[in-house]
């Protein structure tokens, strides 16, 4: 009796913004616009320290918000996501039916992994025509329950991270902050935990190269996403998901095995891949 072979991976476990679609669509500039008049409007930082303050916290924290709340901002989440992403102009997230089959066609587990809140999420699936493709979805609530993070009105003494990186050598660790988020590591082990994922049998897509480098740190089979130019850390790289059963084809044979679908010998759109 022949006996059955354990398929190599049992999970795709996928990013949201600027994975999902591409780059192009605008989606990004605008949240980052949105993200600097919050900062101005609600938060009273002047405009001019907008642009330096972003790029610092962004590279040392994950997120632009999760630096803001190391460094001693108070603020209501919900408020905050409804303020970067209720904004957005969503029409600019076309459906992407090629995606969508190729989604449908491969029998395995599916998951979004993403730093955004779960409207955000909602939204953008639907706008792509994806939202019955996955079984469930990891975002910023996953990882922050209300009753998890302390918003608190009270006023505290804010870190300068500018004058920080301005001197060298400086005696003091950078504040921690209370949001869990990817590319932190506890954050993203914490992800897999709950979620029951075997960072050795997952497949995890991303456009940010330091995502990917957590992701291999922790066991994940990484693919970037964005470009055919593959980094350290990145065991696969492709500019579109569109190349996905290209890139990794034990995900097309495993798809022939479906009664229900046929994999496609050739991919949809021919795009450089790295792997």
């Amino acid at each position: 009796m022949e006996q059955l072979q354990r398929p190599k991976y049992d999970c795709l476990l996928f990013d949201l913004d600027d994975t999902l679609y591409p780059l192009s669509s605008g989606i990004a500039t605008e949240c980052r616009k949105n993200i600097g008049d919050y900062m101005v409007e609600k938060l009273g930082i002047p405009e001019e320290k907008i642009d330096t303050l972003c790029n610092l916290l962004y590279k040392n924290y994950g997120t632009t918000m999760a630096g803001l709340r190391a460094i001693g901002y108070n603020f209501d989440h919900d408020e905050y996501h409804g303020f970067v992403h209720g904004r957005l102009t969503y029409e600019k997230i076309k459906p992407d039916s090629v995606l969508r089959q190729l989604l449908l066609s491969i029998p395995i587990r599916k998951v979004i992994f993403t730093n955004g809140d779960k409207i955000h999420c909602e939204k953008t699936l639907k706008r792509l025509g994806l939202e019955d493709c996955f079984e469930g979805i990891i975002c910023f609530e996953t990882l922050n329950p209300p009753n998890y993070i302390n918003n608190s009105d009270d006023k505290n003494e804010i870190f300068d991270i500018e004058e920080y990186f301005s001197k060298e050598n400086s005696k003091f660790d950078l504040p921690r902050t209370p949001i869990l988020c990817k590319p932190n590591i506890d954050a993203m082990e914490h992800a897999l935990k709950i979620s029951n994922i075997d960072p050795q049998r997952t497949i995890f897509f991303d456009d940010s190269v330091r995502n990917i480098q957590s992701g291999k740190r922790i066991g994940l089979n990484t693919v970037l996403v964005g470009t055919s130019q593959r980094v350290k850390g990145a065991d696969y790289a492709l500019e579109s998901l569109h190349n996905i059963k290209e890139a990794i084809p034990e995900l097309c044979e495993k798809s022939k095995k479906s009664e229900d679908v046929i994999c496609a010998g050739k991919v949809v759109i021919e795009t450089p891949v790295t792997a």
